[in-house]
């Protein structure tokens, strides 16, 4: 059998609204995953690849512009010597009202629709294997139906969530059953957002690529796409990182601080200047500070716009307090540190303990005069 290259990505949700950001901000967040996908088209003829796998959710529901179709269009004519399959998932199912019956794709593509189907490769020696979504909702298995064809590579693209047989979901919940009973050599999985690692069950190997751009801070790190080497049933894979910019997620301690510059200065000095200008940031305050300083988290998100490319800030601190010396006397705020106090020393999670914890800075706040804000 011939070595043959993969390239395999998932989960670009191309158009996605951005609806957090600035309309200008989200317009450069759809750019730019234009930008990441050309990436993927130019890595796909530098590494000479010969199977571009795309397992679902090109779009993003039903927010896709017209010019975005043509510009992927495009972008498969740029590869034609490449072929590129599709496997169509939960937010772009494939059917006479879909993204993908707008646009007449190039004979390079190949979209799967509906269940189970192999396609022979023969001057490549492999046999692509692959099923689609054609409702948003998939909560039967498409992963059956298939008998290796030998003396072929065997690969398959897919969009699934990967369940056991009691955990069963909307997504075509697949079990590591199926796929070691699948006999293929990899299954290119798409649906999760983080790369899995390349894991192998009996004689399969397969892995979630992950999204090739994190979209928001449930995405975090680097993002990219998984490449392939694949001759007689041994396989060599690799991740490549594809993210123009990533979204992190930080805690800085601001124990000790009183006032908006220290603790602009100390987000600062602990992320380095190339990061913050480049990357999507949260930052989640903790550690004690006075409860003379009433932390804005929008004020200082303010403060820092001009040292980072994008900065959410959440405040997390705590107030730091002699309880024994709050609790004694009766003035109002003595009453009200008992009680909240009396409550803490009761909690029975850790859970329990952050909103009476909250619940106390809130109070205090509230009793001493000072703006208060509650988040969910």
């Amino acid at each position: 059998m011939k070595k043959i290259k993969i390239l395999h990505t998932a989960d670009v949700h191309f158009d996605t609204p951005f609806s957090g950001m600035t309309p200008k901000e989200a317009l450069k967040s759809k750019e730019e995953l234009k930008q990441v996908f050309e990436k993927i088209i130019k890595i796909t003829l530098e590494k000479e690849i010969d199977i571009l796998l795309i397992s679902g959710d090109i779009f993003d529901n039903l927010s896709v512009n017209k010019t975005t179709l043509y510009f992927i269009k495009n972008c498969f004519e740029s590869i034609s010597k490449v072929r590129v399959f599709i496997s169509p998932g939960n937010h772009d199912p494939i059917n006479e009202k879909s993204f993908y019956s707008i646009v007449e794709w190039p004979e390079n593509v190949y979209i799967f629709n509906g269940s189970m189907k192999s396609i022979i490769l023969k001057d490549l020696d492999t046999v692509v294997w692959g099923a689609g979504f054609n409702t948003s909702h998939v909560n039967k298995s498409l992963l059956k139906d298939v008998k290796r064809v030998e003396g072929y590579n065997n690969i398959m693209v897919l969009h699934g969530e990967i369940t056991n047989t009691q955990d069963r979901n909307d997504y075509n919940p697949i079990t590591e059953e199926e796929i070691g009973k699948s006999n293929v050599d990899y299954i290119a999985l798409g649906h999760r957002h983080k790369f899995s690692e390349i894991k192998k069950i009996e004689n399969t190997y397969y892995s979630y690529s992950g999204c090739p751009q994190g979209r928001g801070f449930d995405e975090l790190e680097d993002k990219g796409i998984v490449l392939i080497e694949l001759q007689n049933k041994f396989l060599e894979g690799s991740f490549i990182r594809t993210s123009i910019r990533n979204y992190y997620e930080k805690q800085i301690n601001i124990k000790g601080c009183f006032g908006y510059n220290e603790v602009k200065n100390k987000i600062i000095n602990e992320i380095q200047i190339d990061d913050r200008k480049n990357n999507f940031y949260k930052i989640i305050l903790i550690g004690e500070v006075s409860e003379e300083f009433t932390l804005n988290e929008e004020f200082l998100e303010q403060l820092l716009k001009d040292e980072f490319y994008f900065v959410k800030i959440i405040d997390r601190s705590e107030i730091k307090v002699d309880i024994n010396k709050l609790i004694e006397g009766y003035s109002l705020k003595s009453i009200f540190a008992k009680k909240i106090y009396e409550k803490l020393e009761n909690a029975e999670t850790e859970e329990e303990r952050e909103i009476i914890t909250l619940a106390l800075k809130i109070g205090l706040q509230s009793i001493s005069g000072e703006e208060v804000k509650i988040y969910e």
